[in-house]
């Protein structure tokens, strides 16, 4: 890619700040010692642009989307908002940027570090050297389908309804995503659906056989009911490599896989668009873990899963594995170091702040060139 990059970063409520703070000096520590070329441009999102526009995202900050080469996102979200209309809270704001870039790929790895290995509720044995990759379709399913509400039935009942509806489309596109990927590690996709009793369901284990069939026999295929999948991971997780799920399965397996390594605090994701005439493909790069308003500006923020968001965009959307392996092998040695934020300490590890754990990171950048 020639000429710098244009990164947008919305940093959003809560420890967003904080972990954007951190991953800013690092692209600092590239753009000087590595020459990383970019230009970012700083936002509102969320609860932030809704408390000075009105809205959780505007217009502007959209066309900027629109024409950024990656979007970096710390968080969005708090109970200060709770109580505002639905399509104005800041979780709206993400899923309309979401929507509107048609990011529909969420890429969400689930990676155990060694040194971090005890900290998981699961028995050292059975998550050491874990690596699963969960790719979820993320602008379809229930949380878009139509129609959806709460109405009055004729007897005066209430009911609340929402529509899990896919189409061949976007199943196809998502499941060639998974593909790519497993063919990058060990060639075995899990497609998770509910077939046994959801009709998408069996319309999802129906196309992704088919896309097997036509472009996939490289991979090995396997079909796994949701609930199963869900047991599956907290019995024997390292039977997976990469699981392929729709919206709403993909949001509560890829926080069940992330407790598998011990902290959400220490999980990246992507979210990722079709690949254009151009050559470029719009994403967005953002830690799974959420707004955590109770330790906002208490600089005890672990900053680690907002630097891996950092080495997936430089791995994904600019090709820079070699910085990308950087970035991931500086928190390796940091954390064999003995050197942990709040959320995963352990006994006889030092506790550091947000702020010293992005110094430690770059320190170890130092010593690795």
């Amino acid at each position: 890619m020639s000429g710098p990059r244009k990164i947008l970063l919305l940093p959003g409520d809560g420890i967003g700040a904080e972990v954007s703070n951190q991953v800013e000096l690092v692209m600092d520590w590239l753009a000087k010692n590595l020459g990383f070329s970019y230009d970012v441009k700083t936002e509102d999102i969320g609860g932030a642009s809704y408390d000075k526009y009105g809205t959780p995202l505007t217009d502007e900050v959209l066309n900027d989307a629109l024409e950024s080469d990656a979007i970096l996102f710390g968080a969005v979200g708090g109970p200060r908002w709770d109580e505002v209309e639905r399509e104005l809270r800041p979780e709206a704001g993400l899923l309309r940027l979401r929507k509107e870039l048609d990011l529909f790929a969420n890429l969400r790895p689930a990676i155990v570090f060694e040194s971090l290995a005890e900290a998981s509720s699961l028995k050292k044995e059975l998550i050491s050297g874990l690596n699963i990759m969960i790719v979820r379709e993320l602008t379809s399913g229930c949380y878009f389908g139509e129609p959806r509400g709460i109405d009055v039935m004729p007897d005066g009942t209430r009911r609340g309804f929402d529509t899990e509806v896919y189409t061949e489309t976007e199943i196809t596109r998502v499941g060639k995503v998974a593909f790519e990927l497993a063919r990058k590690r060990q060639r075995k996709v899990h497609s998770v659906e509910k077939a046994n009793v959801m009709e998408s369901g069996v319309f999802w284990r129906e196309i992704m056989t088919s896309l097997q069939n036509e472009e996939g026999q490289d991979i090995e295929l396997q079909h796994m009911y949701a609930d199963n999948c869900a047991m599956q991971l907290v019995r024997e997780p390292k039977q997976f490599d990469v699981i392929v799920t729709n919206n709403l399965f993909g949001d509560l397996l890829s926080d069940c896989a992330a407790m598998l390594t011990g902290s959400l605090g220490m999980l990246p994701s992507a979210s990722l668009g079709e690949i254009d005439k151009d050559k470029k493909r719009r994403a967005l790069y953002e830690p799974v873990h959420g707004s955590a308003p109770d330790i906002a500006g208490k600089d005890i923020a672990n900053p680690i899963a907002m630097l891996l968001s950092l080495a997936m965009m430089l791995r994904y959307s600019f090709a820079e594995e070699k910085n990308a392996m950087l970035i991931e092998s500086s928190i390796k040695n940091v954390l064999s170091g003995g050197y942990r934020t709040k959320d995963i300490s352990q006994p006889g590890m030092e506790i550091v702040s947000t702020k010293k754990m992005g110094n430690l990171v770059i320190q170890e950048l130092d010593k690795l060139i």
